[in-house]
């Protein structure tokens, strides 16, 4: 096992990836605010209601499943 992810394409291609993935992950998370009766991020910051942070959670751990599954698939 070499230095392979060192190099330049790799490194690159890995930044790339990783943006691209951020940028849908907040893409879809913006629309299921959207689709949703109340504002998911007053709910979470202001009114601090754990029992929707805990639908958010596992919301977010299921769209970052997919995202990574799209990306190295």
């Amino acid at each position: 096992m070499g230095m392979e992810w060192l190099r330049a394409g790799a490194f690159f291609g890995s930044i790339v990836y990783a943006l691209i993935g951020v940028l849908v992950f907040w893409l879809s998370f913006i629309v299921i605010d959207k689709l949703t009766p109340y504002n998911l991020w007053e709910e979470l910051v202001e009114k601090q209601n754990m029992a929707l942070g805990v639908v958010v959670a596992a919301m977010c751990l299921g769209i970052s499943i997919i995202v990574a599954a799209a990306i190295h698939g």
